[in-house]
């Protein structure tokens, strides 16, 4: 049986999901938040941390951002195999819904078009970087990363051989963290990616971050 989805269902969803995860840090890095300030021994690391989880509690209260950093708009889609999907394009539909979240939502536009010359924002920061799977099943799943320019900047790629094993990437990530220091705004959740091609592990990376705080991956071994 094939399910009809209208692409304007979509639009809602990615201008709510965007706005959404603007104003609200989810639960889990909160408890993360709380843990690392607990836990922390300089006055005035502990200071700062108690700083981002009063403003964690301010920000949906009074319908601000979190962080005037808006970032990027990542769009991951699991759409499901027998879904007919009408009324337009999904690609579209993603950036109409993208557009609206940052306009209503009053959230920085930060993506600029030729970015080695003229860097004229677009005005609406689209377009939105968009990532799909077919999976089975009539139904669609959404899910949204606003990534910021501070952490996107510090993002790093490198091919290992073999021969370099696991200890070749726990020195590389941990070398990464280090020389970024302060610069990625800490405090850090450090999505990591491995295997496949250049662009799988960088995608891969990148939806870790959608994961709880803590929670290994499914692939793990």
């Amino acid at each position: 049986m094939v399910r009809q989805l209208d692409v304007s269902e979509v639009k809602r969803a990615v201008s709510r999901l965007f706005q959404e995860a603007c104003y609200r840090l989810p639960e889990d890095v909160v408890r993360a938040l709380r843990r690392a300030r607990d836990t922390e021994v300089s006055p005035v690391a502990r200071d700062i941390l108690e700083r981002l989880l009063e403003n964690a509690e301010m920000a949906p209260r009074e319908m601000i951002p979190v962080c005037q950093d808006a970032g990027l708009a990542i769009v991951f889609i699991e759409l499901g195999q027998d879904v007919h999907l009408v009324g337009g394009a999904l690609r579209e539909a993603v950036d109409d819904g993208v557009r609206e979240a940052y306009r209503d939502g009053y959230l920085r536009k930060s993506v600029v078009c030729h970015p080695y010359t003229s860097r004229v924002n677009t005005g609406d920061n689209t377009p939105a970087d968009v990532w799909m799977d077919i999976v089975p099943g009539d139904r669609v799943k959404i899910s949204v990363l606003p990534k910021g320019g501070g952490s996107e900047n510090l993002a790093r790629l490198t091919v290992l051989t073999p021969a370099m094993g696991r200890q070749g990437v726990i020195d590389f990530v941990a070398g990464v963290v280090e020389a970024g220091g302060g610069n990625p705004c800490p405090p850090l959740i450090v999505g990591v990616g491995i295997g496949g091609t250049s662009e799988k592990a960088m995608m891969l990376a990148k939806k870790s971050l959608l994961r709880p705080v803590g929670q290994p991956s499914p692939e793990g071994r």
